[in-house]
């Protein structure tokens, strides 16, 4: 089963009791089609002590929701939506079907890459073969 959101996606939780709530996804689990997004699906586990030593504690940590039940969020226009998947430069990226903004954090660095290398090619008209410094030995040789 193919997952439209990826870990570090800003998500809004669509059912159940976080409904509206969003948050960030810190993992995926694409097998069982289950996401845990940051301070979303509270549980608590009571963890008993295994020794002497050790205390009994009470963990409060964010159980998972069903992939199906969260929308990303798109960084452009703020809005819930769904993935387009576009190809660009030979590349499949991710992108808004609302505003057509790309979703990939990479995808957008590597096109500011690609912009300032553009430019500065342009820019410079000069050779770019390296400049070599004969030593004093190969000089007196020489003479």
């Amino acid at each position: 089963m193919s997952l439209n959101v990826k870990k570090g996606d800003n998500v809004v939780i669509l059912a159940g009791k976080d409904k509206g709530r969003t948050g960030k996804i810190v993992s995926v689990n694409t097998s069982a089609g289950r996401v845990v997004v940051d301070g979303a699906n509270e549980i608590t586990k009571h963890v008993k002590a295994r020794s002497a030593n050790q205390q009994s504690r009470i963990e409060k940590k964010s159980g998972t929701i069903d992939a199906s039940n969260v929308m990303i969020l798109c960084p452009a226009c703020n809005k819930a939506t769904r993935v387009a998947n576009k190809v660009e430069g030979g590349k499949k990226i991710r992108v808004c079907q609302k505003c057509g903004a790309a979703l990939d954090v990479k995808a957008e660095k590597n096109d500011k890459k690609e912009k300032k290398t553009k430019t500065a090619a342009a820019e410079s008209t000069g050779t770019s073969a390296k400049k070599t410094r004969k030593s004093k030995k190969t000089e007196e040789a020489q003479a």
